[in-house]
């Protein structure tokens, strides 16, 4: 009775967690829209957005369920007449700057942008004075002879 006990407890942790992944697929996770210009937009809108299970992949190309539920959500907006502009936003608002492949500049974001500029600037800064200072002719150097 006492090894029965944590096996009970481990199996009820882990039926949950691996529930979620026998989940059927949203409907438009895979299917296109009828509107061959509406799926235009909508393709064009998924690869500019980041899987957040893969991170690496945008949600065109992944097959995490992560993904496809973002998929099914850009498509059902689109086909409700939103724009790819105001779906984007909704996701950004949803999951972060973190999904867009395209950051916007803003109060949280403006380090990024700032910073490789900063080191950029440094960086040419130092190399100009250690070449400044190859050309400068030395103490005694012109004198004598």
């Amino acid at each position: 009775m006492r090894f029965l006990l944590p096996i009970l407890a481990a199996f009820f942790l882990v039926q949950p967690a691996s529930a979620q992944d026998r989940m059927p697929p949203a409907p438009y996770a895979y299917t296109q829209l009828e509107d061959p210009a509406l799926e235009d937009q909508a393709r064009e809108l998924m690869h500019t957005l980041r899987c957040l299970k893969c991170q690496s992949q945008s949600i065109a190309d992944s097959d995490a369920p992560m993904a496809g539920d973002m998929r099914h959500q850009v498509r059902t907006r689109i086909a409700a007449g939103e724009s790819p502009a105001e779906v984007r936003e909704w996701l950004i608002s949803r999951y972060g700057d973190y999904v867009s492949y395209e950051p916007q500049v803003s109060s949280t974001t403006w380090p990024l942008f700032a910073i490789p500029v900063v080191l950029i600037l440094l960086a040419a800064g130092v190399l100009l004075r250690r070449v400044g200072r190859r050309d400068e002719p030395e103490a005694g150097e012109g004198e004598g002879a």
